[in-house]
C-alpha cells in the first residue's frame, strides 16, 4: 500500500520528536566524552530516574513544572554524586575500567529504580492535555510541541554556556586541552564534575519530558540510552552539533523505516546506521578524523 502525504508528514513529526529526545542523551554522552574521554553507559539510567521521578513527584500533587525540576535536580545530584564517588577516586585507572565503573553504575541504578519503583511500566500525564494540533497534513499532540520546545531552550542554553560564560569557556577548554588547561589555573576536576552533573541533567530532563508518552519504567533507559549512544555516534563523537544532528537524522529514519516498511526494522535501523558508519566513517558526520 502506498503511503499518502500526510502518513509521511506524521511519520516526520514522530521522528523529529524522537529525535529531540535522542539528541539530548548524545549531548549527555559528548559532555562528559569530551570531558574525560570515556563512555558514560549510565546515561540511559539518568533518562529513566528522570522520568520516574518525575511521575512520582506528579502522583503527590506537585505541579508539572515543579515536578519536572524536581526529578532534573535529583538527577542531577545522582550525577554528580557518581562522579564524585567512583569515577574521581579512580581517576588514574585505565579508560577501560573507568567505562566498566560507569557500566556497573548503570546496573546498580537500574536495580534501585526496579527496588523502589517496581517493574511495571507507569503512566504520567501529557503537560497539557491531548487534543491533537493540525500541522499542515500532519497531527501533532502538544507533548510533542513540548518536547520540541523544551529541546530548543535547552540547546540554546548550554550555547550560551560555552560561549558567553566563564565556567563554559573552562569546561571547552579542559575539553581541548586538560593539561594547558590545568597549567592555567583551570581546576579540571571541578569541570569533570560539572560535565557529569549536566549530563545527567540533560538525561533527567530528557526522560521527564518522554515520560507521557513512553511511560516510565525502571529499564526505559537502556534502549534510550543506547540510541543516544548512536546519535552521537552518527553525528561524530565528542561534536555537540553533531549530537543534536546525529539525533534528529537517527529519529527521522527510525521513524520513517518503521512507518513505511517494518515496525519490527525500528530498532535495527538505529543500530545498523550505528554499524554503518563506526565502519564506513569511524568519525561520524561532523567528527574529525583521528591520526
Amino acid at each position: 500500500m502506498t503511503p499518502t502525504l500526510s502518513q509521511v508528514a506524521q511519520y516526520l513529526v514522530s521522528g523529529l520528536t524522537l529525535g529531540s529526545v535522542y539528541g539530548m542523551i548524545a549531548l549527555g554522552f559528548t559532555l562528559i566524552h569530551n570531558a574525560t574521554g570515556i563512555v558514560n553507559f549510565a546515561q540511559g539510567e539518568f533518562v529513566a530516574l528522570g522520568a520516574l521521578i518525575a511521575l512520582s513527584c506528579a502522583r503527590a500533587g506537585l505541579p508539572m513544572p515543579l515536578a519536572v525540576l524536581t526529578a532534573v535536580a535529583a538527577v542531577t545530584l545522582v550525577g554528580a554524586a557518581l562522579e564524585r564517588g567512583a569515577i574521581r577516586p579512580a581517576r588514574s585507572a585505565s579508560v577501560i575500567s573507568l567505562i566498566i565503573i560507569t557500566i556497573a553504575a548503570s546496573i546498580l541504578l537500574r536495580g534501585l529504580a526496579m527496588w523502589i519503583w517496581g517493574p511495571d511500566a507507569l503512566p504520567m500525564r501529557p503537560f497539557s492535555g491531548q487534543r491533537p494540533i493540525l500541522l499542515g497534513q500532519a497531527s501533532i499532540l502538544p507533548q510533542h510541541l513540548w518536547i520540541i520546545g523544551i529541546v530548543l531552550a535547552t540547546m540554546l542554553g548550554l550555547w550560551a554556556l560555552g560561549e558567553r560564560t566563564q565556567v563554559g569557556k573552562a569546561m571547552r577548554a579542559c575539553a581541548m586541552n586538560r593539561e594547558a588547561a590545568l597549567l592555567v589555573g583551570i581546576p579540571a576536576s571541578r569541570m569533570v564534575m560539572l560535565s557529569f552533573a549536566l549530563s545527567a541533567m540533560l538525561g533527567g530532563l530528557a526522560g521527564a519530558i518522554v515520560a507521557p508518552l513512553a511511560m516510565g519504567q525502571y529499564n526505559m533507559g537502556i534502549m534510550l540510552g543506547l540510541k543516544g549512544f548512536a546519535s552521537a555516534i552518527l553525528g561524530g563523537m565528542g561534536n555537540p552539533v553533531g549530537a543534536v544532528l546525529g539525533g534528529l537524522l537517527l529519529g527521522t529514519l527510525e521513524s520513517l523505516g518503521a512507518g513505511l516498511l517494518w515496525s519490527g526494522l525500528k530498532d535495527a535501523i538505529a543500530f545498523g546506521i550505528m554499524l554503518v558508519v563506526l565502519v564506513a566513517r569511524p568519525a561520524g558526520l561532523l567528527g574529525r578524523r583521528a591520526a
